[in-house]
């Protein structure tokens, strides 16, 4: 598996439906297809989730960490890394 190793497919079949009123995938090999679909990303820390609301247009200088760690395109992962998905 390329960008979305197993804690991150792992992490969107459990939380997708903070995102989405519906399950879009139900195996790893669908998760996987679905996140490449959408160009979901996988970022370290904080500040580059930071960094690509920046990007993507949004203003996310005045949002707190807390307001970005709750937005529901961020998947928070075991090991401190972040999923954005954006639906």
């Amino acid at each position: 598996m390329g960008e979305y190793d197993d804690s991150v497919l792992s992490c969107f079949l459990e939380k997708q439906g903070q995102l989405f009123p519906e399950n879009v995938a139900d195996t790893k090999e669908e998760a996987e297809a679905f996140l490449e679909d959408c160009m979901a990303v996988v970022v370290k820390d904080l500040k580059e989730v930071r960094e690509y609301f920046d990007e993507a247009g949004m203003d996310a200088a005045g949002m707190s960490d807390r307001e970005l760690l709750e937005a529901s395109e961020v998947f928070s992962l075991s090991d401190g890394r972040f999923l954005i998905v954006e639906g």
